[in-house]
């Protein structure tokens, strides 16, 4: 019997190094984030000095690179810490993964003392750890809080971090929170927002032009050479730039073209290649991100679908219909039957106002407010993939 390992491993490849495509990693440059890279920079340089340094909120939709630059300018503030002779610990720290309070504590207090055990301990104890190394270390405790909106108990969380500085006199802890939602920061109790002393940076979707620059970068070290078109790259820019501005989904679409080719044993990567690709990308897409909404959001998309594949029931006022629009009265209506079936207890309008605004930041849906032709006054939804592809996923991950 032929090593089936070996034969994989020996077998012709497109990539050089198929690592660099990505999107988790970080190269040395970011094309069309120097503006951004500044920003960052500039509001936290103090902290080489150890003066204070105001909390940093980055904000844009998936794939506009604000995790990218803030991991890069806190390596690049890392790297320079002992030519000022300063401390700095960073600390990057996932929302929707750590979306509690205490989960987010612990991280940190994790970072500060490695080899001891916490689990168990009361917050209020984390917390004095966290802030007795800080003040002990003298350290720019940077904590990273990436979709920062989707921590539960995001008042409190905030709340405790930004008064941290008041009870140390030696060190200081900076916030850097990313976030799609640029209005998250409404929902938060006034006494959380009046202690934050934030500097703000909004991040724009990328055109075709710069996400072609984004993906040659990453094309010269990940591709071998000449084993890709550049007719190739640049529909992958513009599939990306027309659907979203996201270079995620751009360096998706070229790695998974590169794969494409040599699934089918091809000597380079071609618009054929790239075009085959797309679907298979926004399969992954919509299973991804499907996969971590929130139990109530699954079943509001679930309605969306259900009702896109039957046909919105409301009309203009001109007799003419778009079956695939939905409003949200209907929408409403077809989750709480829906929470009724599964046995679970109804979420208010207004929270599914605010699921349904999550829904359009990860670019499942779009939204509109309804206007003249229109009867009544309601927000109008479209689904943004086909209702039977995001209906499958749902119904293949409903029980998690």
């Amino acid at each position: 019997m032929n090593d089936i390992f070996e034969e994989e491993l020996n077998k012709e490849t497109v990539f050089k190094d198929r690592d660099v495509l990505s999107a988790h990693y970080i190269p040395e440059t970011l094309p069309h984030r120097e503006e951004e890279i500044q920003k960052l920079m500039k509001t936290l340089a103090p902290s080489l000095s150890n003066k204070k340094s105001k909390n940093l909120f980055l904000y844009g939709k998936t794939g506009t690179g604000k995790t990218s630059v803030a991991k890069h300018v806190i390596d690049k503030l890392v790297q320079v810490k002992d030519k000022y002779e300063v401390k700095v610990d960073p600390v990057y720290i996932n929302c929707r993964v750590q979306d509690t309070k205490y989960q987010v504590i612990l991280k940190m207090v994790e970072y500060c003392y490695p080899d001891q055990e916490f689990i168990g301990y009361a917050f209020a104890h984390l917390y004095d750890r966290v802030v007795e190394y800080i003040q002990e270390e003298g350290t720019n405790f940077i904590v990273m809080l990436d979709e920062v909106d989707k921590n539960q108990s995001l008042d409190d969380l905030i709340y405790t971090l930004t008064r941290t500085n008041d009870e140390i006199d030696k060190g200081q802890l900076i916030i850097v929170g990313i976030t799609n939602d640029v209005n998250f920061k409404e929902d938060l109790d006034p006494r959380s927002r009046s202690t934050l002393c934030e500097e703000e940076k909004v991040f724009s979707p990328y055109d075709a032009e710069e996400l072609k620059e984004i993906l040659n970068q990453r094309v010269e070290k990940g591709f071998k050479e000449g084993k890709i078109d550049q007719s190739a790259v640049n529909l992958a820019a513009a599939t990306a730039a027309q659907e979203s501005g996201d270079a995620r989904r751009a360096l998706m679409l070229i790695q998974k073209s590169g794969d494409v080719a040599d699934e089918n044993n091809a000597e380079k990567v071609t618009d054929k290649h790239v075009r085959k690709a797309r679907e298979k990308v926004e399969e992954e897409i919509v299973y991804e991100t499907i996969e971590t909404l929130p139990e109530h959001q699954k079943i509001l998309l679930y309605a969306i679908a259900q009702l896109t594949e039957e046909g919105g029931h409301y009309k203009k006022l001109d007799g003419t219909d778009d079956d695939k629009t939905l409003m949200s009265g209907e929408v409403y209506s077809r989750y709480e039957s829906l929470c009724e079936k599964r046995g679970k207890d109804s979420k208010t309008a207004r929270w599914c106002r605010e699921y349904i605004d999550d829904l359009d930041m990860l670019g499942l849906v779009t939204t509109n407010i309804s206007g003249k032709g229109v009867r009544g006054n309601t927000t109008l939804i479209k689904l943004a993939y086909p209702a039977e592809k995001v209906k499958k996923v749902i119904e293949e991950r409903f029980s998690s």
